[in-house]
């Protein structure tokens, strides 16, 4: 009843499904390997496994859902972390526990960033679904995000509506950071034109806050060429215009960050997917990033490869 991969647990009336995946990345740019004394190194290796556990059950208020999704990074043998990347409980439209935000949606390379800082909150959700169509509103919890003068257990509120209509899909969200008392606004939308899928993106922030904090506004766009069946060429783009200024400083114990600037910055870069065999992949990305300020000339070359196995 819910899809491929439920099984029921033996003696009850509810279905679990275990996927995830096994990642192998290599990640190439200016500092990407430094350790915690600052020294340096261009390139980079990681391994990830996560494993996500889906339970579903029927009640007389639709389907309870609960989902675990545990990972585990080990950039080498003595140094890997092992967390806790969601947990959740949903019902009705109602959803509670550490979940991914809208803003945590993006098109699909590697080159646009339209989020900012974390965007993996503890939040209460509700929405509202029909057909290709839904709407929504959620409290969050941001105290792992940029904070002013407060508790770092400040609130966010954050709204969105989404869905699909033939081969176009749009999403339009908002948030708004009670602590910083700035807020965010952030459109996207993807179109079937030809040969692939033409994504646009465009976000404003009326100062730095949780949801978007590295710019005043940006634009992005990409072209998603399918050039086979399991060949995927995405060249994308990326303008920020009064970038951030400066980074974090901490006063008091609390994280402050400067306003935005009078600089703007272009990212131009392109990714490569190839699906190997069922369930193997390939991805590769490579991005140059222009600061085109008078007074800041630092382009820098990023990018990673990466082979993943899901199951």
């Amino acid at each position: 009843a819910y899809g491929t991969g439920y099984f029921y647990i033996p003696g009850t009336e509810t279905c679990l499904k275990i996927n995830g995946y096994v990642r192998f990345q290599v990640d190439a740019g200016r500092n990407v390997g430094a350790d915690a004394l600052g020294n340096g190194s261009d390139w980079d290796s990681f391994t990830r496994g996560q494993v996500q556990f889906t339970a579903k059950s029927d009640t007389e208020y639709g389907p309870l859902t609960g989902v675990i999704v545990l990972q585990t990074d080990a950039d080498n043998a003595s140094n890997q972390s092992s967390y806790l990347d969601s947990a959740y409980i949903d019902i009705a439209g109602f959803r509670a526990g550490l979940f991914y935000s809208w803003w945590d949606d993006g098109l699909s390379g590697e080159t646009d960033n339209l989020a900012s800082g974390p965007t993996l909150h503890n939040s209460i959700r509700y929405q509202y679904e029909s057909g290709d169509f839904y709407a929504g509103i959620s409290v969050d919890e941001l105290e792992d995000s940029l904070h002013l003068g407060e508790s770092p257990n400040n609130v966010g509120i954050a709204a969105g509506i989404g869905g699909k209509a033939g081969a176009f899909s749009y999403q339009l969200i908002g948030g708004y950071d009670t602590d910083t008392e700035e807020g965010a606004v952030r459109g996207m939308a993807t179109v079937a034109i030809g040969p692939g899928t033409l994504g646009l993106a465009a976000a404003w922030a009326s100062g730095p806050n949780a949801y978007f904090e590295e710019s005043e506004w940006t634009v992005a766009a990409e072209y998603a060429i399918q050039a086979t069946e399991k060949f995927k060429i995405t060249p994308s783009v990326q303008y920020f215009d009064n970038y951030r200024n400066g980074g974090y400083g901490v006063i008091d114990n609390y994280t402050t960050t400067t306003d935005f600037s009078d600089q703007d910055i272009w990212k131009v870069g392109v990714t490569l997917d190839y699906q190997i065999v069922e369930n193997f992949y390939a991805k590769a990305t490579v991005n140059w990033q222009d600061h085109t300020s008078a007074t800041n000339d630092d382009d820098n070359v990023s990018g990673f490869f990466r082979l993943q196995r899901a199951f």
